[in-house]
């Protein structure tokens, strides 16, 4: 049952459609009085973009909303009549159910297979500098080197989400225990949790990282130059800037201080996947941040056992454990 995505309330459809599929009505939330989902009628770039900024709506949108069936004004007579069979209703929704979680599983699937390649390709180019500038210097060398690093990184997900998910479903027992003892009377089971299923958890991950691989893909493909167009290097002056305090903080982003590829990766990801999963725990931000912990406490202990066989050196290897915190 899709939700509302502003109060996460449960609501029987989304939209209706009336004769045609462009013509249709936004249903409205019974408790919050907002319009159920308005994302229904927007556009996949729209969706994109809002999930880059990490809006909490996009996320309950794709993760509850998206692929239900609208209802439609007029049905025929055999749809009334299955309508009217309690019994019919129930094998319906069964099916139905089992269908969208086989669907979900085979989105996350693809999700899986076209980011762990994005993301193995900008290892690969964070590790190999000079081959990824010039695409003539590929070999079949290369080859192997791309294949182990995408092995590393297919092994690194399954690790962390197998992480994630094993913490989740602790983190969700001790969450429902707190709160059937702090509270007397009966709890209500917000719309969030009613929809939950352990396949939310890595489908919400992948969602959550194609923030961190946007802006990691953009400094892969065009890394800050140190030079200006005619050649001549950029030349900074200090004295410009009569306080020290002011030169100091300026001299924290200067590329040999600061590697924005690791901040990218490590704070605005985990920032990400945290948030990500605070929308579909419906828990405790110490809790998320308990399963983020956890997660990459596996990432990284696998990631220790693959560093020498990934990178080929110690310095590879090195660079190689640097980024495999999610």
């Amino acid at each position: 049952m899709p939700i509302c995505i502003t109060c996460t309330h449960p609501i029987s459809h989304l939209y209706t459609v009336y004769e045609s599929a462009y013509n249709l009505r936004l249903e409205q939330c019974s408790k919050c009085l907002k319009f159920a989902d308005p994302y229904v009628e927007h556009d996949s770039l729209t969706l994109l973009l809002d999930l880059i900024l990490l809006k909490r709506e996009v996320y309950r949108h794709l993760i509850y909303n998206r692929g239900t069936e609208p209802r439609k004004a007029l049905g025929s007579k055999a749809d009334l009549d299955s309508e009217g069979s309690r019994e019919g209703e129930h094998t319906l929704a069964v099916t139905k159910g089992r269908q969208r979680e086989k669907d979900r599983w085979w989105l996350i699937l693809k999700l899986a297979c076209g980011l762990i390649t994005v993301d193995a390709f900008i290892r690969w180019a964070h590790l190999n500098p000079q081959i990824s500038a010039d695409v003539s210097r590929w070999t079949v060398e290369t080859n192997i080197v791309f294949l182990r690093i995408l092995i590393g990184c297919i092994i690194e997900t399954f690790a962390f989400h197998g992480g994630v998910m094993f913490a989740s479903y602790f983190v969700l027992a001790l969450s429902d225990f707190i709160r059937s003892r702090r509270s007397t009377s009966p709890v209500e089971i917000s719309g969030v949790r009613q929809q939950f299923k352990f396949s939310l958890i890595p489908l919400t991950i992948f969602y959550s990282s194609l923030t961190k691989l946007f802006l990691l893909f953009l400094l892969t493909i065009w890394r800050p130059s140190a030079s200006k167009p005619g050649g001549s290097p950029y030349y900074w002056d200090p004295s410009y800037y009569s306080s020290s305090l002011v030169t100091r903080a300026l001299e924290i982003w200067d590329e040999d201080k600061l590697d924005r590829e690791w901040v990218v990766r490590n704070v605005l990801g985990g920032m990400a996947t945290g948030f990500g999963l605070r929308v579909v725990l419906d828990c405790h931000p110490v809790f998320t941040t308990v399963v983020i912990l956890v997660g990459w406490l596996a990432k990284t202990v696998v990631a220790g056992f693959l560093k020498n066989w990934v990178g080929g050196d110690e310095h590879s290897g090195d660079k190689w454990m640097a980024y495999s915190i999610p």
